[in-house]
């Protein structure tokens, strides 16, 4: 190693050091840059600084200009993924099945981080595929339409705070995606283990807001826990055109529930 190599990381260790003293264990280039001249890394020098601190494992490049103070840096605690996973989009919400495992509605872990964002937005280098790995961890991106980012809370995990879907909105997106919930089995269990715990008014409101299929399956499901007909006239007379299957990712295949515009494609 060159003596400047030497140098460089000695500062650049002390940059880590500050950065982590101040909080920022997600931070920008130019972040570091501010800081640089405190530790005597000059700005012609944080790029290199910083290729080096990712090499040795003391950062974690997220993205072009975007790192992670590594989580074996001493003192310093680890970054969640979901923190990380805001800092990828914005806006961002952790979604879907990393949504139902956080609620108990599942017990299966799920293999990626799901992000549900929308349509305007996009992490670099990921517009042509929809996972993004970062060390042992994907991020799956679920990009959704502006008028359709609702149903959202902030949450603590760990010691930051995150945004993620309610417990009503992600019981919603296990109708439209039920493939991103493990299967549409996962997403019937998710409902009937929170029966109790939903509000009912909030989840009808959420799949009005988002299309007649949606709501012709909400309808088939409270009708299945056992809610009556009448409380569930206003999903009933959402207008449609043709049956919609229960499961969204099934085949076509099943008997046809007319009242709910449903084919009931149950494996």
């Amino acid at each position: 190693m060159s003596e400047q190599n030497i140098i460089h990381r000695g500062a650049g260790v002390e940059l880590v050091r500050r950065l982590a003293n101040q909080g920022d264990r997600i931070f920008t280039t130019a972040r570091a840059r501010e800081l640089g001249p405190e530790v005597g890394l000059s700005n012609g020098y944080i790029t290199q600084a910083l290729h080096h601190l990712a090499n040795s494992g003391w950062v974690v490049r997220l993205h072009n200009g975007l790192y992670a103070i590594s989580s074996t840096v001493p003192g310093v605690t680890p970054v969640h993924e979901f923190e990380i996973a805001m800092a990828l989009v914005t806006p961002a919400a952790i979604s879907h099945w990393s949504a139902l495992h956080h609620h108990g509605l599942t017990e299966q872990i799920p293999r990626k981080v799901f992000v549900l964002t929308t349509t305007e937005a996009s992490v670099p280098g990921t517009r042509t595929r929809d996972n993004y790995q970062i060390g042992d961890t994907t991020y799956q991106f679920i990009q959704i339409k502006p008028e359709r980012f609702f149903g959202i809370e902030k949450v603590w995990v760990s010691d930051t705070r995150v945004s993620i879907t309610d417990l009503e909105r992600t019981l919603i997106d296990g109708l439209t995606l039920p493939q991103y919930c493990g299967d549409f089995a996962e997403v019937l269990h998710a409902f009937e283990v929170s029966r109790e715990r939903f509000n009912l008014e909030r989840i009808m409101d959420y799949a009005l807001k988002m299309d007649a299929a949606t709501a012709k399956r909400l309808g088939w499901v409270l009708e299945r826990l056992g809610i009556k007909r009448d409380r569930l006239e206003h999903l009933a007379q959402v207008p449609i055109k043709g049956y919609r299957t229960l499961d969204s990712s099934g085949l076509r295949s099943g008997p046809y529930n007319r009242y709910w515009m449903i084919q009931e494609n149950l494996p």
